[in-house]
């Protein structure tokens, strides 16, 4: 299958050129140049498989390039690093809603379904390509990327992985993980700003000849992590499949019926995995789209309008605190017929003006698809409460969001269609937050926060969770966006 860019449809690549360069050299995303379509027929069959049946199902659609063996191999691979070798479990609330928990893999959070599998992928896209260089993993992270990412990678020769984070805006667990993080290919920074400023220094990175050629002087090129990365994106499509499947195959839905997914949105990859399930022939009716009191997501997708000129806040669930989420252009290069220039023009417009407008038509389109909306702390906190005294059950800030958008959905639409909430990270990972939101007092330390969390609920904690604060702080630099390349320059040269 080729590739093109969001940008350039006159670029063509291979799937896996696409997962090595991880974003084009035109400053635009990957897509396939067309999308494969599933039958009911092939939804049929792919009911009789296991996760790994599946996953390979819907890889193999995509990565052509791949075996059925490659691709066996990498995914199984992948399963092993989760909980029981159960990637995405299902959990009844009730008789309309379901929690989809994507946080069994080894740094609890739904960013480990996608980056276990993508180094496989991308050590066999090196092989196919026959790069005798080495790879350069820059990744940009609000959170829970980062340490996916540098657990992923870690050890692996040939690649070293290096993580640029917010320092001032990640939960104190994360920031934890990434600055604790063991391996002799990794590397966490701290950046001074938001996440916005983080990733915009990545890109410009990505973008850059001279800099792209120094690297090459060093033996090295540059591939990416986050979901700018098709090969990061893909598995993400595979558990929206898989979650329809396994509710079928229980007798929750028949094959056919229509279903919504809530989905807690930052970037716009997790729910745009969802978009194109959707457009691959996958029965969703609705894609909820919940964001935080950063909610530019929000105004885009009811009102058309991308305007990322505003404040960012700092939120309780802060892997969603950004203003300009990638993800997005892939969105409108499918809403725009795949109009390259209107899409290029669109993200010139974004980065000179801080903002671009969708036509009406385009507009109806994404109303059709998407509904919108966001919750404030307050009401994440309300949400998540109410959830643990009804349902008895505990999630973190980021699905609370989910949910209570859900519940903004019920009010403002006549829809009694079963719904599945995606369940981001383990709400330990968020301790102190959590027990604020159950009205507890709140310790200082974080770790003190998680056991107490834990004697007061009896939900279980993860021993890894616990781990981070056995371990030494191996990473504790921080720097401005301008000091970037030269730790880039000295890491690879170790």
């Amino acid at each position: 299958m080729r590739y093109t860019s969001t940008r350039n449809n006159n670029i063509s690549v291979l799937s896996y050129k696409a997962i090595l360069d991880g974003i084009s050299p035109d400053g635009g995303l990957y897509v396939p140049s067309e999308l494969p379509k599933l039958s009911e027929s092939d939804l049929n069959h792919m009911q009789t498989l296991d996760y790994l049946g599946k996953a390979v199902f819907v890889l193999k659609a995509f990565l052509p390039e791949f075996s059925q063996e490659e691709l066996t191999d990498c995914v199984s691979k992948s399963i092993q690093r989760f909980e029981e070798n159960i990637v995405a479990p299902i959990v009844k609330l009730d008789d309309t809603v379901y929690i989809l928990e994507l946080w069994h893999g080894p740094t609890f959070a739904f960013k480990d379904v996608a980056l276990t599998l993508l180094p496989s992928l991308l050590k066999k896209s090196k092989e196919k390509a026959q790069i005798k260089d080495n790879i350069l993993i820059l990744t940009a992270t609000s959170g829970d990327t980062g340490k996916a990412a540098l657990e992923g990678f870690k050890n692996i020769d040939g690649i070293k992985v290096a993580v640029l984070y917010p320092t001032d805006n990640v939960s104190a667990h994360q920031k934890l993980q990434m600055m604790t993080q063991d391996g002799s290919n990794v590397l966490a920074l701290g950046i001074n700003g938001n996440f916005d400023d983080t990733q915009n220094a990545a890109k410009k990175i990505f973008c850059d000849e001279n800099i792209i050629s120094k690297l090459k002087s060093l033996g090295y090129i540059l591939s990416s992590a986050n979901s700018i990365n098709w090969g990061r994106l893909l598995p993400q499509i595979v558990y929206y499949f898989s979650t329809y499947l396994d509710m079928c195959e229980v007798g929750e839905i028949k094959l056919g019926e229509k279903i919504n997914f809530a989905v807690p949105s930052g970037n716009f990859g997790n729910i745009l995995a969802g978009y194109y399930a959707r457009m691959m022939g996958l029965p969703i009716n609705k894609l909820i789209c919940a964001s935080n009191t950063n909610n530019v997501l929000t105004d885009f997708l009811t009102e058309g309008r991308y305007d990322c000129r505003r404040m960012l806040e700092k939120t309780i669930s802060p892997s969603m605190d950004i203003l300009i989420s990638s993800n997005t252009e892939r969105l409108i290069y499918e809403l725009s017929n795949r109009n390259d220039e209107q899409v290029k023009s669109r993200m010139d417009g974004l980065k000179d003006n801080g903002e671009y407008v969708l036509t009406e038509q385009e507009l109806q389109e994404v109303k059709n698809i998407f509904y919108a909306d966001y919750a404030t702390d307050i009401q994440t906190k309300q949400t998540l409460n109410n959830v643990y005294i009804e349902k008895d059950y505990l999630m973190d800030p980021h699905t609370a969001v989910a949910m209570s958008v859900y519940n903004s959905y019920l009010l403002s639409e006549e829809d009694n269609l079963k719904t599945v909430i995606i369940s981001t990270a383990n709400p330990y990972k968020f301790a102190p937050d959590v027990l604020d939101a159950l009205s507890y007092s709140v310790p200082t330390d974080d770790l003190k926060a998680i056991k107490k969390l834990n004697s007061k609920t009896g939900f279980y904690v993860p021993e890894g969770i616990l781990e981070a604060f056995e371990k030494p702080v191996l990473h504790k630099k921080v720097v401005d966006k301008d000091e970037i390349m030269d730790e880039l320059t000295d890491f690879i040269k170790k």
